[in-house]
């Protein structure tokens, strides 16, 4: 799977990113570093469906193992959405090895913009991000309809992705 990551995350990773010109039939993911309450976090966008994964709280550490980290998260999402054990497994196997490249859709990024926003809106309802229900973020950056995917649910397009229905 293709991670393409914006300039900030690629130089908290620490990575040279890698040039790469493949298309997967499943898509790649865009990732964007955010700081919330002067925490590191990262915000993980599917290109084809905008289904976002937002992982907070990050350390050092977590940086130098960002795949297993990437990987975890996406797993207790797709749990959270009630997505199948196969659902599940097909997209861990498509994610087991990631490559780090350039931003290269600024659809995407845009959209991630907008997220981010709505992102920060949540976290500053809850009180901060220590008093955020992730789960609840998760909900609801999910389910707002979004023109890069055409007005439908990002949800809903990883549901017919998952479910073998194409680009979602």
């Amino acid at each position: 799977m293709i991670i393409r990551c914006t300039q900030k995350l690629l130089k908290e990773l620490r990575i040279t990113p890698q040039d790469t010109d493949v298309v997967s039939e499943v898509g790649s993911w865009h990732a964007n570093l955010l700081n919330f309450d002067r925490r590191k976090c990262v915000l993980f966008t599917h290109d084809m469906t905008l289904f976002s994964v937002f992982v907070a709280g990050l350390k050092r550490d977590d940086f130098d193992h960002i795949d297993h980290v990437f990987g975890q998260a996406m797993f207790k999402t797709l749990l959270l959405f009630d997505f199948s054990q196969q659902q599940i497994e097909r997209m861990l196997d498509w994610s087991e090895h990631n490559s780090y490249t350039k931003t290269n859709n600024r659809s995407v990024l845009g959209s991630m913009k907008d997220m981010a926003f709505h992102i920060e809106c949540v976290i500053a309802d809850s009180g901060g991000l220590a008093h955020t229900d992730l789960a609840d973020l998760h909900w609801r950056i999910n389910r707002i309809p979004l023109k890069a995917a055409g007005y439908r649910f990002p949800l809903d397009g990883m549901r017919a992705l998952l479910a073998g229905e194409g680009n979602g």
